[in-house]
């Protein structure tokens, strides 16, 4: 690449704001929940998707110049997730 490519892929590194959302759900995500996951991992601007069984919270990392929290749970619950509260991070 030569530096005018660099300073646009550095620009675009620089534009990215990555927040993480953490939510409890009610009832464990089954074998159909967690394929219908697979495409909200496909969702430009959802980086990571995890989930902590024992507190019963799945943490999505994503790009806040892309989508926000309401969209994030929404995209969560409509994979069929039974989200019942946000979790502050603060």
């Amino acid at each position: 690449m030569d530096s005018a490519q660099d300073d646009k892929v550095e620009g675009w590194v620089r534009s990215m704001t990555t927040l993480d959302i953490v939510s409890r759900y009610a009832i464990p995500p089954r074998e159909r929940e967690l394929r219908a996951l697979d495409g909200v991992r496909e969702v430009y601007g959802i980086h990571r998707i995890s989930f902590d069984s024992t507190n019963r919270t799945v943490r999505v990392e994503y790009d806040a110049s892309r989508l926000n929290g309401d969209v994030v749970a929404g995209l969560l619950r409509d994979a069929g997730l039974s989200l019942t509260e946000q979790i502050s991070m603060i």
